[in-house]
């Protein structure tokens, strides 16, 4: 942990998160780019009650995380934060990235869970109930190669759906994930919103559901990666019980403002009225920016 004493009361302080597959950071920079504080946890030392082996369950080719651990990782940053006096009123903007591939699935009424926390419980405890499945399919798994070979077949060819999703399509990829989870979950008729896990802190932080980026978006073989727009093809063969659109909402530029911060978090650490939650994207994806290799927004190929 690392924690540089703030001198001035009207420091500019920006946040970032990283979940990974095995653990979650934050580091906090100033106005200079100088970073003033830093932590990390792992999952499986920090939180042994999820029962993970490297930040993952595998039942055979079915890979998953405790949706719940992400939440419980997060709370236990902040409390770490809180106990250091760390001066979450000077923070004006936080963002963050998460493992690509993943997906979280909203149990209907959670957006109002988003809304409403009580900020006398912990994260963990307001969103005991908010998740329509519990555990969310990682990029680790390799459970749908079915599902894979339907979406090629009706796109017209492995090549064809390069072409308009970025790649052929890949098991871990988040269109699969979902036509199997629709298929073989029964609860998954309960879901009212699907996030990947970029988006899902990002809902949380803003206690609203946000948009999935154009970046981490192309990585689910389901955006049409010139229009920026869900392929409606690839909607369909992943779903054809209902409007896949309806739940993953409409995409959205990396750098968009999601909204200010939610009170949750404004009564419970602290932080400012004026914090924007920036969308946040993929971790791979963010790498990448932050070498200069592409610009926000851009989509991940």
């Amino acid at each position: 942990m690392l924690l540089i004493k703030m001198l001035s009361k009207t420091r500019r302080l920006f946040l970032g998160f990283d979940c990974s597959t095995q653990g979650l950071k934050v580091t906090a920079i100033d106005s200079d780019l100088k970073v003033v504080f830093a932590d990390a946890l792992n999952f499986d030392r920090d939180l042994p009650r999820y029962g993970t082996d490297g930040g993952v369950i595998k039942r055979g080719n079915v890979v998953t995380s405790p949706t719940k651990m992400w939440l419980h990782g997060l709370d236990m940053l902040l409390g770490r934060m809180r106990k250091e006096e760390f001066p979450f009123q000077d923070v004006r903007a936080l963002s963050g990235s998460g493992q690509q591939h993943g997906s979280v699935y909203w149990a209907n009424g959670a957006s109002e869970t988003l809304s409403s926390s009580d900020e006398d419980r912990t994260l963990t405890e307001n969103f005991d109930n908010a998740f329509a499945i519990e555990n969310s399919p990682v990029w680790m798994d390799s459970s749908t190669s079915k599902e894979c070979k339907e979406l090629e077949d009706a796109l017209g060819g492995a090549l064809e759906t390069a072409r308009i999703t970025g790649s052929a399509a890949y098991e871990r990829f988040t269109g699969p994930q979902i036509c199997k989870m629709a298929r073989d979950n029964e609860n998954f008729k309960n879901c009212e919103r699907i996030s990947l896990v970029s988006s899902f802190f990002a809902s949380v932080f803003a206690g609203k559901y946000a948009p999935i980026d154009f970046s981490d978006g192309s990585g689910m073989n389901l955006l049409d990666i010139h229009s920026k727009m869900w392929c409606k093809d690839a909607l369909r063969a992943m779903y054809s019980k209902g409007k896949l659109e309806n739940l993953l909402g409409t995409p959205a530029p990396s750098h968009s403002t999601v909204g200010p911060i939610a009170p949750y978090f404004r009564k419970r650490y602290g932080f400012s009225e004026s914090c924007d939650v920036i969308a946040w994207s993929g971790d791979n994806n963010c790498t990448l920016a932050g070498l200069g290799l592409n610009r926000p927004g851009d989509v991940a190929v």
